[in-house]
């Protein structure tokens, strides 16, 4: 039994505040669960991070106030908490004060968002998903799905899914390729899906799960996936918070072209023929991200192939 953590990146609405939608899936044996659950809290207990949550996005925003705070680097941890605390609290007394809901509404839920990492500086919180990801990279037995859809480039006139259906298709066709790959010949190996809990693709999702194993997607039959996706809150899961990550730097790399965690979490894409094409890139033609390169390195080994054999 193999489980797949899914989790997205990005918002599927076009043109939305993003300007690619990514949905990842990673796939581990289940006798790893407890192993990679593990590692992942000894990590975090390093950073006083015991039962938080890992929201990417959120950790590794700049926290204004701590730059305004004098030697916060070098104070402790429980002071830079109440130093923390001071300065938001002033901050969002200020805004009421301004009579400026808008901009109190969205700090509030801005100070809501990070205020369990608020205790590490940015240094550190780079530190910690740098760790979070390495330990990923040498997850030998861990497979990365992907679909990463550049929003420039959908039409949704040429097609009758929209962005999260059609990266939610990709997604179980790669992850159903690899378990047919490695259970051709042993019957008893399937995948599980395990989804981040939420309620607008819930339904959609399981409803295209059930379809999936009645039709097959467009690319496969399903017979290696077991059941509907089972929802799970990410807070309460330690892998699901993983995918999250691998979504968030996969869409990062894309959108800006950060690389130091991209290198580290496509070492996990599933591969075929030592090329990594677990992930696909949506673009228009003459991308040259990695992602694409690898895709064409495939074609030109699939076109070699032919050619030879005619």
């Amino acid at each position: 039994m193999h489980l797949c953590y899914i989790d997205e990146s990005g918002t599927p609405d076009i043109p939305g505040n993003t300007s690619h939608f990514v949905l990842a899936g990673l796939s581990i044996p289940i006798n790893r669960w407890k192993y990679c659950d593990r590692v992942i809290e000894t990590v975090k207990r390093n950073y006083d991070l015991e039962n938080i949550e890992i929201h990417v996005g959120w950790i590794l925003r700049r926290y204004q106030e701590q730059s305004r705070i004098p030697n916060f680097n070098d104070l402790t941890r429980p002071q830079r908490i109440a130093q923390v605390r001071q300065s938001r609290t002033a901050e969002l007394l200020r805004l009421q004060r301004a009579a400026n809901s808008k901009q109190y509404q969205q700090t509030k839920k801005n100070y809501a968002k990070t205020q369990d990492y608020a205790h590490l500086t940015y240094q550190e919180r780079r530190e910690f998903i740098r760790e979070i990801a390495e330990l990923i990279s040498r997850w030998n037995f861990a497979r990365l799905f992907g679909e990463c859809i550049d929003k420039i480039h959908f039409d949704p006139s040429r097609t009758s899914q929209t962005i999260s259906e059609q990266a939610f298709e990709q997604v179980i066709s790669r992850f159903e390729h690899y378990l047919q790959n490695i259970g051709r010949n042993d019957p008893r190996c399937c995948g599980l899906l395990i989804h981040d809990s939420n309620p607008t693709v819930a339904r959609k999702h399981t409803d295209m799960m059930k379809k999936f194993h009645q039709t097959g997607t467009m690319w496969t039959t399903v017979s290696k996936i077991i059941e509907t996706p089972l929802f799970v809150d990410s807070q309460l899961t330690s892998m699901v918070q993983i995918a999250d990550l691998c979504s968030y730097v996969l869409r990062r790399y894309l959108e800006v072209g950060e690389r130091e965690l991209f290198d580290l979490i496509f070492q996990r894409a599933d591969t075929r023929a030592k090329t990594r094409v677990g992930v696909r890139h949506f673009s228009g033609p003459g991308c040259t991200c990695e992602i694409c390169s690898q895709h064409r390195n495939i074609l030109s080994q699939d076109t070699s192939a032919t050619e030879s054999s005619v």
